[in-house]
């Protein structure tokens, strides 16, 4: 079996609190407690979970774009988590992201030529080069080569997204984290942005993590999904096993309010009671009691170790 692209283990990310007068450090924010996962290369894999569970932040480690509190990052079977500034720049070729605005991804004071060209002139392509890839990278994403002359006000934000894509695709990476991709958009120009990152994915072997809220867009384009709640990864499996067997009770919920488009079949929806808790104060044991209509006493004392139950899937729940 061959070795995964990228292996994450154990990290963590927490971010200190000044309280006082003196600013002192009193707590901590637990935006990503002790997370573990592997995505396979040329798969998807998709990360889900309500706003504030720490997704963001997981794409953000593995960019390197914050310093991990705790744990390894491994691509292609070498730890880039402890590598220095310059390392990691020559190391970034490998991976580039796509950020959830189109607009304020983009420097408005920017041509678009200039946007594109900016990664290519960072990791060392001739100039001749540079301008035949930027017309290149255009219409790979269905834009114009006469476009590289604009501003991006000048664009729509489905257009605004291909450019951020054909920058992402610039220097030809191997793996690509989209940190909600399309939530910014029309419900119409999503469909054609994600078929655009499906196409992508076939014609340049692209490795994929899919960060999103809306779980009828991940199991579009997703091969694996991972749930993750209040900075942990809660049940993690193949998309085919997770929408039709979810076994987490947050999975279950989340699933339940996933429209169905059949007006004539209706789904029983999970409503869940009070709010996700603070990460900078979660609650014992299982981080899900307070809102879990399932918990028991060994639920609000024990943290559940994520185990597998079945090939490719595994669940952190005591109930399973």
């Amino acid at each position: 079996m061959a070795a995964p692209l990228v292996e994450v283990k154990n990290i963590k990310k927490y971010f200190p609190v000044k309280k006082g007068v003196l600013g002192r450090k009193r707590s901590f924010i637990k935006a990503v407690d002790d997370v573990s996962f592997t995505i396979n290369k040329g798969e998807t894999l998709g990360l889900v979970g309500e706003s504030g569970c720490g997704k963001s932040t997981t794409g953000r480690l593995i960019m390197s774009l914050l310093e991990l509190t705790e744990g390894q990052i491994y691509f292609e079977g070498n730890q880039i988590s402890n590598l220095t500034n310059n390392q990691i720049r020559n190391t970034r070729e490998n991976f580039q992201m796509i950020f959830q605005d189109p607009y304020a991804s983009l420097n408005p004071r920017m041509k678009i030529r200039d946007i594109i060209n900016e990664p290519l002139i960072i990791h060392g392509y001739n100039k001749g080069d540079r301008m035949n890839r930027i017309t290149e990278l255009l219409e790979i994403v269905g834009l114009s080569a006469y476009h590289a002359d604009r501003y991006p006000h000048q664009f729509s934000g489905g257009q605004r997204q291909r450019i951020g894509i054909a920058r992402a695709l610039a220097i030809n990476p191997k793996l690509i984290i989209a940190d909600e991709p399309v939530s910014a958009l029309d419900v119409s120009i999503q469909s054609q942005i994600l078929n655009l990152l499906k196409d992508l994915q076939k014609s340049f072997n692209l490795t994929y993590l899919f960060i999103a809220h809306d779980l009828s867009v991940v199991e579009h384009i997703s091969d694996r999904v991972g749930v993750m709640y209040l900075g942990k990864i809660v049940e993690i499996a193949d998309k085919e096993t997770l929408y039709k067997n979810g076994q987490h009770p947050y999975t279950k919920a989340l699933l339940s309010a996933v429209p169905i488009p059949d007006p004539k079949l209706k789904r029983e929806r999970i409503i869940l009671n009070g709010d996700i808790p603070s990460p900078a104060n979660p609650p014992s044991g299982c981080t899900f009691h307070t809102r879990c209509p399932l918990a028991t006493e060994i639920c609000k004392q024990e943290v559940p170790k994520l185990r597998q139950i079945g090939e490719g899937h595994s669940v952190s729940c005591h109930l399973v």
